[in-house]
């Protein structure tokens, strides 16, 4: 049982209702511990991701959770300015909320959106003599870094990374996301022993298999009896699709398999209007699908992809693996073949990894898979077995509960 803290707040530029996955992935677990009791604090925007003009109640409580929502501007994602003054003005707001609401004793976990909001956070928490835990869904700047974001190089990256990482050695705990992540951030001398490794999840409940044949977005978006691979989720900067387009180009004259894409990002018009312009008729773009419906939306696809540029390898971990294991298909990845997710598919034997830029041995791979059905399927039970026994949302769950025992005790 755990022991309950006086307070723990999660402070994080968005929550339910947004169903960004940051806001998903927080608002699944403060949900399940308010129900179990823990007394539960957000301190958030007003803002929605996917619409930044939609304004939400200022304080409220739900689901046994109180939110706070802070003012911000709201310039949205269009450029970087824009963001960089919606960053500042949430950190702001972020500052004035927590020293109103944190007290001596509380617990205060920093996730990473805005980037680098531990530096806000920290020195709250040093001063009302509570608690930090950083929840690190990313590694900034280094992540813009990799990107190659021209503000951040140079003796600002170095700066920044000083000043994050003595953030790092100020918590408690560091939660991570992965192995790599790990080696990372214990690489930054931060003792072992102040890093925690939770993956993030997908709710075995809401997303389980839907065999092709039953699954009604099969026959709405006429795919029929064809081998589908998919990929579903946000088209970002941190991923690479030239060698998915390639490998579709490949197999353009093979009717019998098609590509379908699921979701948006800020490559999802250029790899879009890329397909078009080679004509590959055997792509397919549908958008993001509301989440009651994301089971059948998962299973619409026989092998999901997933992406990551190598430079970001530990840094950030692609969490639509989780729903696609949950979903009970297997996985091909592009990226560094020993990076975190081929680790996974490795150990549950429920997919493969390729280099970027091997179409040829994505292809192939395809191929495999389209004309064995049997070892199709079997992958894809090895994937949800695999889930099952570390990636459901309980365990991640358990794993919180946890941290926030031995924490609780500590404070």
């Amino acid at each position: 049982m755990i022991m309950k803290p006086r307070k723990v707040i999660f402070v994080n530029r968005f929550f339910y209702p947004d169903h960004s996955a940051t806001s998903q992935i927080l608002s699944d677990l403060v949900f399940d511990l308010a129900r179990d009791g823990v007394a539960v604090e957000i301190i958030t925007s007003r803002m929605r991701y996917d619409d930044p003009a939609a304004v939400l109640a200022a304080d409220e409580g739900v689901l046994g959770v109180r939110v706070h929502r802070v003012w911000s501007t709201r310039f949205g994602r269009g450029n970087l300015l824009g963001r960089a003054i919606d960053y500042i003005s949430f950190y702001l707001g972020a500052f004035s909320a927590l020293m109103r609401h944190v007290g001596r004793g509380s617990i205060v976990v920093a996730k990473t959106d805005p980037p680098l909001l531990s530096l806000v956070v920290a020195p709250v928490v040093k001063f009302r003599g509570a608690v930090l835990i950083n929840w690190l869904q990313d590694l900034f700047p280094e992540v813009a870094g990799a990107l190659g974001v021209k503000l951040v190089q140079g003796p600002v990256m170095g700066g920044l990374r000083w000043a994050r990482n003595i953030t790092l050695r100020s918590a408690l705990t560091n939660v991570v996301l992965g192995s790599r992540m790990h080696e990372l951030v214990t690489g930054l001398d931060v003792p072992s022993s102040q890093v925690k490794i939770i993956h993030n999840w997908a709710d075995g409940e809401a997303i389980q298999p839907v065999s092709r044949e039953v699954n009604p977005l099969r026959k709405a978006w006429g795919i029929d009896e064809r081998f589908v691979v998919g990929y579903s989720g946000n088209l970002g900067r941190a991923h690479e699709f030239v060698t998915v387009l390639d490998a579709a180009e490949q197999l353009r004259e093979r009717h019998d398999v098609m590509f379908l894409f699921i979701g948006g990002g800020a490559q999802r018009d250029k790899v879009e209007h890329e397909a078009q312009r080679r004509g590959l008729s055997n792509v397919m773009f549908q958008p993001y699908q509301p989440r009651e419906r994301l089971g059948e939306s998962l299973s619409v696809s026989d092998v999901h992809l997933v992406s990551l540029n190598p430079a970001l390898e530990g840094l950030i971990v692609p969490s639509k693996f989780y729903g696609i294991a949950a979903a009970g298909r297997p996985t091909l990845f592009i990226g560094d073949v020993d990076g975190e997710i081929p680790r996974l598919l490795r150990e549950g034997d429920c997919g493969y990894a390729v280099p970027g830029g091997d179409a040829d041995g994505l292809a192939k791979h395809i191929l495999e898979l389209a004309s064995d059905s049997v070892r199709c399927f079997a992958m894809g039970g090895n994937a949800r077995a695999l889930f099952e026994q570390r990636f459901d949302r309980k365990h991640a769950v358990e794993a919180w509960k946890d941290v926030l025992s031995l924490l609780s005790k500590k404070s």
